[in-house]
């Protein structure tokens, strides 16, 4: 097998390696980018090419993170990871761990570690690299990166989501969910939602977003049934579709442009968060952007129809 043979079969796990890391899909795929130079430019062939490849992407990886932090501090409004449609690296033997890992509620608790201990969690507890080869990859000695797996683990561990286990029930949820969506039905709305459900927006300023953060089953159902019904008058559709390994949906507008995503969170039969990434900056890569604030427009009702419905602005 050639090294570029080679470099193409690995391209899964490195993309998914990096996307772990960065929490962003251009980010990750520009790593994935540079790895590939840099192995094109080795003068020597390594003894390993997965083990190459996997610390290269790595390094470049943290190395990007430590700047993204900076930007992501200057972030308007929530910060979210760059929807993940599917992700194309697969392990049977490992397909809870990739498909907790990539979630966003994940990819957020990943967000409070360092980024020497994000990049030493995915590479030991996603990928199950051995502590040889993580130490190899982020520049530590064994133990440095045991005691950072540690205190990675024990952040993790505190906040770690949890999901219905049972795909088929999910899915059938999130079925109802968009069925009460598209009919307006608050009480139906209500009913698949958690008491203390939380609905966050990310539009990082390029596009209308959510003034704060939505919570409660009664603020978020008024709202999604306000809104959405509103949004359907005008040919804005909602695709089903698994976003971060979790049920969701591809919001279009009469074109089929992407206006934006949406997630969804189901815990013990209910739905305990919404999350919709609206910043087109992030939304390039699943196909052409819409004009979020034309639909902003157009469906945005006046202001005292807004305090007579006791409803906030559909802006998302």
């Amino acid at each position: 097998m050639s090294g570029t043979e080679e470099f193409q079969e690995l391209r899964p796990l490195l993309f998914s390696i990096a996307y772990r890391i960065l929490g962003g899909v251009s980010e990750a795929e520009d790593a994935v980018q540079e790895t590939w130079l840099r192995f094109e430019a080795s003068p020597t062939e390594p003894r390993s090419v997965k083990a190459f490849l996997s610390a290269t992407v790595t390094r470049i990886s943290i190395d990007v993170l430590r700047s993204a932090r900076v930007r992501r501090e200057q972030y308007v409004g929530p910060w979210l990871p760059e929807p993940l449609l599917a992700d194309p690296y697969e392990d049977p033997a490992r397909s809870a761990e990739l498909a907790d890992s990539v979630s966003m509620a994940a990819l957020l608790l990943l967000e409070r570690l360092s980024p020497l201990e994000r990049a030493v969690f995915v590479l030991r507890e996603v990928f199950d690299f051995g502590f040889p080869e993580v130490a190899s990859a982020v520049g530590r000695s064994e133990a440095a990166c045991r005691q950072l797996a540690v205190r990675a683990r024990r952040h993790m561990a505190a906040g770690r989501p949890r999901f219905e286990a049972d795909r088929k029930e999910r899915e059938e949820l999130a079925s109802r969910f968009f069925d009460a969506l598209r009919e307006g039905d608050v009480a139906g709305l209500r009913d698949l939602l958690a008491a203390d459900v939380s609905m966050v927006g990310d539009g990082g300023g390029k596009a209308p977003q959510l003034a704060r953060d939505i919570v409660g089953a009664q603020n978020v159902a008024r709202l999604l049934a306000f809104a959405f019904p509103r949004m359907a008058r005008i040919d804005v559709t909602w695709e089903p579709h698994e976003v971060n390994g979790q049920p969701g949906a591809i919001v279009r507008d009469r074109d089929g442009k992407v206006l934006n995503t949406l997630t969804l969170d189901v815990l013990d039969g209910q739905i305990q968060t919404i999350r919709l990434v609206i910043n087109p900056d992030k939304l390039g890569h699943l196909g052409p952007v819409a004009d979020a604030w034309a639909i902003d427009r157009a469906v945005r009702p006046a202001p005292r129809a807004t305090a007579e419905e006791g409803a906030t602005s559909p802006r998302q």
